[in-house]
C-alpha cells in the first residue's frame, strides 16, 4: 500500500446536500478499491480560477489523503473522471 494525496474542484453551485454526498461518494470509490482514507477535508470554499474550468470561473477545494495499491490508481481516476460534479483533481504518491 503506498500512500497518496488527492486534490478535488468541486463545482461551487452544490447544495450542502449535494456535496456530503459528493464527499461519500469519493470516499467510497477508495474503499471499493480496497483502499483506506486517512483525512479529508475542504481545503477551501469557493476560490477563483485564474481560466475558466467547464465554465465555471470559481470552486470548491477538497483535499484528501488515503492509502491504497498502485494498481487502483488507475481505476479511482477513471471513476472520478465521469463524476460531473468533479471538474478537475490531481492524485501524487507521497513518500
Amino acid at each position: 500500500m503506498n500512500k497518496y494525496e488527492a486534490m478535488f474542484i468541486i463545482k461551487p453551485d452544490l447544495a450542502q446536500d449535494d456535496k456530503e454526498s459528493l464527499f461519500n461518494q469519493i470516499k467510497e470509490v477508495i474503499a471499493k478499491n480496497n483502499g483506506q482514507v486517512i483525512s479529508s477535508d475542504i481545503w477551501a470554499e469557493k476560490r477563483k480560477f485564474y481560466f475558466p474550468i467547464k465554465k465555471y470561473s470559481e470552486g470548491l477545494y477538497y483535499l484528501m489523503n488515503f492509502n491504497a495499491a498502485s494498481e487502483a490508481i488507475r481505476q479511482i481516476s477513471s471513476t472520478y473522471k465521469v463524476n460531473e460534479n468533479i471538474l478537475r483533481f490531481l492524485i501524487i504518491r507521497r513518500e
